[in-house]
């Protein structure tokens, strides 16, 4: 079994002390990341539930820099501690409370070890009272909790608040603060000195008249800066005055002595000053300080980060990002940074200039969709024999991404248009289809009406390249339909031909013109243009597919099912007759039998035979996906099981969190031959992928290739499995191409000094090194090794006899 898809930016990640690693949650595990190639070397599995935080332990001196260790916490309620250079679970410690963050202040402020180190080391949770949500629905869920991590124990009785769900937990560079949001608050509470079990915490409340949605410290001094839903950024100084008053009065930034000249900040609130900055237009996401306190880093829906330098205000910007921002990370490395997006990239910044160095994609996360593009909207289409599956995505384009490697392979810009990250949607790619050969793509992009004028449909056909592997565009055809909306799309298995199918009332064939001789030279000319048109009582076109040899057209014409030659362009049969409107068409493999799909308030199942033209069999469920295959007589459903479901009921702790069933089918049997329940199968999809050998190796040892069943759920999270409970065989599995290689690292004499030179055996080892000089001595004059260099009276008199012009003297 293969899982895939995860998210990378569900929680902020982590640098490693030198730099090279990028320690990043993917669901259950944390994978590690090379800084440089942007490759993944290995990961730390071990949780069973979403990760929410790592936190890498500090070098305490500049030696230990190569010391890899690191916390985790995780929904399943676990804290665990990591060597991540090998990889190594060293420590594990169960809380029994879901933890949806963590911060360890002591590590974010560690200076060298001294011998008045604190003898414990305590974290700060973020976690939900199962029990007292179970009892109490309505009653606050969320509370900060304390852990000794050395004694792998909560802090007993310890809950410094409650809220209504469960907040993120923010703490400060210098480890002396942590805080969260909360509505329209922040809650700070300032570390003890001297932290135990029994510390006495102070805590300070900073309003708004709005609801705060980010909140960061000054590295050095004390200043805070918040951001909220309308984009405006409030910067605190000297907050805690009054009630911190103790603190070191370094980091105090300038306190008032007058409580009436404090600008800008209400009464009650224990700060000197408030002053407001506005840019965003939108919620702000990120707030992250540079590492001098100079600049302050901002960003949010818009896609751009903001640079604020805080004495003056001014601004500077990296625009066109493409994506919201979500988390801004400074590196140990001064020069590097990490910026992560909405869109599950993590894109590496060289730092000052903010140039994007490196990337990291994950699978395209799903994005909003109108509500008038419901019906009109398929997020995805896989490749059967390439083993990838194209995903739609909010910039405009369709990410091809490989379920084998978890990696994405490319991108396509459907779409040349600056992506308007603002709350209305007009233009939008719908639909996609591929090839069986995945030589040939196809796109649905519509451009939404505005007050009913304006709306176009745009078809385009693109062509992969037998070198490149990437798609170029070939045709556009505009309003393929009129101004019909596209229900689906359709390749022919053998041919260059396609199917397009709407709710106008008619389908459309396209074929591919052939290759014409222009000024002597061969040029090949990939344009469609339309074939036939055919259409059946008017009715809405609502899906369409070809037969495993392409002899057959089926178009499903509302609630009936037309079979057509589409060669010729005429109908052979009309089948069916279903209550609800049929959505997806589906041939068995080589066999004669057609599975069709309707959705509706008595959506159905059904499959027909086309050698006697009638059904075969059916069932009353509500299918989000059909597959079939394409060399054997069988084919999945994808269901959703109902709400009060007797069989959820009986077995509920078996398939407890489960919405949805894949069932498999041998044509011939209404028995289903397996079944297996899954998660988030709203909006989810089937596809059966050919694998085949991925070496010469393999291929040589006579390893057949393999049929695997791949499901994707709606938050793009896929597995992919064997449906005849075969094992996977081992070329799938082991390796991932996409883990890359770890840098080789340095230690000794190699940290100081750097590699030594190869050492050659041929060499006369007899050979004294002299020096000799030159006519151009300047240039070698100082080469070679300290032990062998002359003396520096001879050096510098030589030196300086170089610098000097000689000239001939003629002596009477």
């Amino acid at each position: 079994m293969i899982r895939g898809g995860k998210s990378f930016v569900s929680s902020p990640p982590a640098f490693s002390n030198d730099a090279k690693k990028l320690l990043v949650c993917t669901g259950n595990t944390v994978s590690i990341f090379s800084t440089s190639t942007g490759l993944q070397i290995t990961e730390l599995g071990g949780h069973t539930a979403l990760v929410t935080s790592v936190i890498v332990v500090p070098a305490s001196t500049p030696a230990s820099k190569i010391l890899c260790y690191c916390w985790t916490a995780s929904l399943d309620g676990t804290i665990r501690y990591w060597d991540f250079s090998v990889p190594e679970l060293m420590k594990t410690i169960n809380i029994r409370f879901p933890i949806h963050s963590m911060v360890i202040p002591e590590l974010s402020g560690q200076q060298p070890e001294s011998n008045d180190k604190p003898p414990h080391l305590f974290a700060y949770l973020s976690a939900v009272d199962v029990k007292e949500q179970e009892h109490r629905p309505n009653a606050s869920s969320g509370q900060i909790r304390k852990c000794n991590l050395t004694e792998s124990r909560l802090a007993g009785g310890v809950i410094l608040a409650e809220t209504w769900k469960p907040e993120i937990i923010t703490s400060s560079p210098s480890g002396k603060y942590f805080g969260i949001r909360d509505k329209r608050k922040l809650r700070i509470w300032e570390v003890p000195t001297k932290d135990s079990a029994r510390a006495v915490y102070k805590k300070i409340t900073l309003h708004h008249t709005k609801s705060f949605t980010t909140f960061a410290f000054h590295p050095t001094h004390r200043i805070l800066a918040a951001g909220d839903v309308t984009g405006r950024i409030l910067i605190w100084r000297s907050f805690g005055r009054r009630t911190f008053s103790d603190c070191d009065p370094i980091i105090n930034g300038g306190p008032s002595t007058n409580d009436d000249e404090r600008p800008g900040g209400r009464r009650d609130d224990d700060a000197d000053s408030c002053s407001t900055w506005h840019w965003h237009s939108a919620e702000v996401k990120v707030l992250f300080f540079s590492s001098d306190g100079a600049y302050l880093y901002s960003g949010g829906k818009e896609g751009v980060l903001v640079v604020w330098q805080l004495d003056t205000g001014k601004k500077r910007f990296l625009p066109r990002i493409g994506s919201p921002l979500l988390y801004y990370l400074n590196s140990p490395d001064p020069s590097l940074s990490s910026i992560s997006c909405a869109d599950n990239q993590i894109h590496f910044l060289k730092m000052p200039s903010m140039e994007i160095l490196k990337s990291i994609s994950g699978i395209k996360l799903p994005g909003s969709v109108p509500e008038v593009c419901k019906g009109l909207y398929s997020g995805f289409v896989f490749d059967y024999t390439g083993g990838q599956v194209a995903v739609c995505a909010e910039n405009y384009c369709i990410q091809l991404y490989s379920l084998l490697d978890d990696c994405e392979v490319s991108e396509v810009q459907v779409c040349e248009r600056n992506l308007q990250l603002g709350d209305e949607v007009t233009v939008m790619v719908n639909l996609v289809a591929l090839s069986l050969d995945g030589s040939t793509m196809s796109t649905i992009e519509t451009r939404l009406p505005e007050d009913g004028i304006g709306g176009l449909v745009s078809l385009k056909f693109w062509t992969c390249g037998s070198q490149t592997k990437e798609f170029s565009l070939s045709t556009v055809i505009y309003e393929p339909h009129r101004d019909a909306g596209v229900s689906g799309i359709g390749f022919h298995p053998t041919r260059h031909m396609a199917v397009s199918s709407s709710y106008g009332g008619d389908f459309k064939i396209w074929v591919r013109s052939h290759e014409v001789l222009q000024k002597d030279q061969m040029l090949p000319m990939t344009g469609w243009t339309c074939h036939a048109v055919g259409s059946y009582k008017k009715k809405p076109m609502t899906a369409a597919t070809f037969s495993a040899d392409g002899s057959v057209l089926a178009v499903a014409a509302e609630t009936v099912i037309t079979l057509w030659d589409p060669q010729r362009n005429v109908l052979v049969a009309v089948i069916g007759e279903s209550i609800e409107p049929i959505v997806t068409l589906s041939f068995v493999g080589k066999s004669d039998y057609l599975v069709s799909a309707s959705q509706g308030s008595n959506s159905q199942v059904s499959v027909w035979s086309m050698s006697k033209l009638c059904a075969s069999w059916s069932y009353k469920l509500h299918t989000e996906a059909v597959a079939s295959t394409v060399d054997d007589s069988c084919f999945a459903v994808l269901a959703l099981l109902p709400k009060s479901s007797k069989s959820m009921e009986s077995n509920e702790n078996t398939i407890q969190g489960t919405d949805g069933v894949i069932l498999l089918f041998n044509v011939g049997d209404p028995v289903p031959a397996s079944t297996w329940f899954v998660r988030k199968a709203k909006g989810g999809g089937l596809a059966f992928i050919k694998i085949s050998p991925r070496s010469p190796e393999d291929i040589t040892d006579g390893k057949p290739g393999q049929t695997l069943l791949a499901y994707i759920n709606d938050d793009h999270e896929y597995v992919l499995f064997s449906p005849y409970g075969e094992q996977v065989h081992d070329y799938v599995t082991h390796p991932r191409s996409h883990f890359g290689i770890d840098e080789t690292e340095q230690f000794g004499y190699a940290t100081i000094y750097g590699e030594l030179p190869e050492f050659n055996l041929k060499r006369n080892q007899t050979t004294e090194v002299s020096f000799v000089p030159s006519e151009r001595p300047w240039e070698t004059i100082f080469s070679g090794s300290s032990h062998n260099l002359p003396p520096l009276t001879k050096l510098c008199s030589m030196f300086l006899e170089s610098l000097l012009e000689k000239r001939t003297a003629i002596v009477e």
